[in-house]
């Protein structure tokens, strides 16, 4: 039997990025002109070092010691073996999981939180503003502003924060300032509002909101903060996939199939992407990033050029959208509830590298439960997202005899998330499908915009 939990040594911390740009060929973002993005356009809302990063074709990228002294606070985090749920399923795969529960916040989300407070405040920035959808992010840039000195704004998703009035105090506790969207002290905000007054909210209007703070200041200190989708976050994340591979490595073990919820596409990428590396080599291996069936965006949406944000302050991107405007039902899993997804991995999953799966929110929760009374921890509702496809995986290898070695991301604990279960528990979750008809209308405000040119990196 193999270790059940796979420590890294301090010192072996990986003090390089792996960016999948230099492996991967993309579709460029577009202007409001249509035209390629310049660098220099996006000066107003992240610092240059930052737009740097998002554009690099550099393989690897060289962690500042600064940000490694605060990553080390929980990192390297653990690989464990699932020996308990393996056995409760009485499948011959072996389950391994990336524990990101241990980070001060209760996420993944510091390990590019802590990089982007710090790029800011070498840059001269004093503040920050962002979005949150479940409140981790949120509470993973308040984290990180305070180890660095900056003031920090978030939006959160209204119905994220009425159903989570810890995460507001978590970001509190930690000098940010945490704000329900749509509020009226933007723009963006208030024309939500005006379209719909009881709206729960949705990441593209509270985007917009902190996007609209942030280049409206004049002073020039105060940028945007953005926790997936972009190039530089899936970057930061991919300290996940480095250690993992180590710690496989360790056990003399490799996974046949690398598994993580997806919303924007951080965690999923952060493990996903050294993997995806060795996958473009010739490594045979499946790679799964598993979204709600409420948000269906890679499994129903198109391939197109759409903008990150309600209000189309962002850029065009090359993703898998269900259209700016989409607003998601209120589904418990506030993180990946967004209407697009990060552009890097829409195009592995255009070109067949990843393969998308999607679940009820009965059936990850009833994977939430599962592990909770066999490994303990409580799972955030992301994460059941990707239990679900664990516990098909694990399955399916016992129907097939074959014993399969299953990697995924365990994005975050739910300890702030306990709104969720009780519901479940007392049988009062609902499962969302969108039909035909909403699916179509959604996607209506892009079917004027330019189309990505089908690119391969193979």
């Amino acid at each position: 039997m193999k270790a059940n939990s796979v420590i890294l040594p301090p010192d072996q911390i990986p003090r390089q990025w792996y960016n999948i740009l230099a492996d991967i060929k993309m579709n460029p973002p577009l202007g409001p002109d249509g035209k390629p993005l310049s660098p220099e356009a996006l000066a107003p809302v992240f610092p240059m070092n930052l737009i740097e990063q998002e554009v690099s074709s550099q393989r690897w990228i060289d962690i500042p010691e600064p940000v490694l002294d605060v990553l080390s606070i929980w990192r390297p985090s653990p690989l464990t073996r699932a020996v308990r749920l393996e056995k409760l399923l009485d499948t011959p795969a072996r389950i391994y999981f990336k524990y990101e529960g241990c980070s001060p916040p209760g996420s993944h989300k510091p390990n590019t939180a802590v990089p982007q407070a710090y790029y800011n405040k070498v840059f001269g920035i004093k503040n920050l503003t962002t979005e949150t959808g479940a409140g981790q992010w949120g509470s993973a840039l308040s984290f990180a502003c305070s180890q660095f000195g900056l003031n920090c704004k978030v939006y959160m998703v209204r119905i994220s924060f009425d159903q989570k009035p810890y995460r507001k105090a978590m970001m509190e506790t930690w000098g940010g300032k945490c704000i329900a969207s749509p509020s009226t002290e933007t723009q963006a905000g208030r024309d939500a509002l005006a379209r719909d007054p009881n709206t729960p909210g949705s990441l593209g209007i509270a985007i917009s909101e902190a996007v609209e703070a942030a280049v409206g200041d004049t002073s020039g200190k105060t940028r945007y903060s953005l926790g997936s989708v972009l190039n530089h976050v899936m970057l930061h994340q991919t300290i996940i996939g480095l250690e993992a591979k180590k710690q496989m490595a360790m056990i003399d073990e490799y996974p046949d199939i690398i598994i993580g919820c997806a919303g924007g596409g951080s965690n999923f990428a952060g493990l996903a992407f050294p993997f995806v590396l060795d996958k473009i080599n010739g490594k045979k291996i499946e790679i799964m990033p598993v979204e709600p069936m409420a948000c269906p965006t890679l499994t129903r949406a198109p391939f197109v050029y759409d903008h990150g944000d309600t209000a189309r302050y962002t850029p065009l991107m090359p993703m898998y959208s269900l259209g700016h405007a989409f607003v998601p039902a209120p589904i418990h899993a506030g993180g990946l509830r967004y209407h697009g997804m990060a552009p890097t991995v829409s195009q592995l999953v255009n070109e067949g590298l990843l393969e998308a799966k999607s679940v009820s929110q009965t059936e990850a929760f009833e994977a939430g439960i599962m592990w909770a009374r066999t490994e303990g921890v409580i799972p955030a509702p992301e994460t059941t997202s990707a239990l679900a496809q664990v516990v098909r995986e694990a399955k399916r290898a016992k129907e097939e005899g074959q014993a399969k070695v299953i990697v995924f991301t365990f994005s975050g604990h739910g300890l702030l998330d306990l709104t969720g279960y009780e519901k479940f528990l007392a049988g009062q979750l609902t499962n969302y499908a969108l039909s035909d008809d909403e699916m179509a209308k959604s996607m209506a405000v892009f079917k004027d915009f330019p189309k990505p040119q089908q690119v391969k990196s193979r």
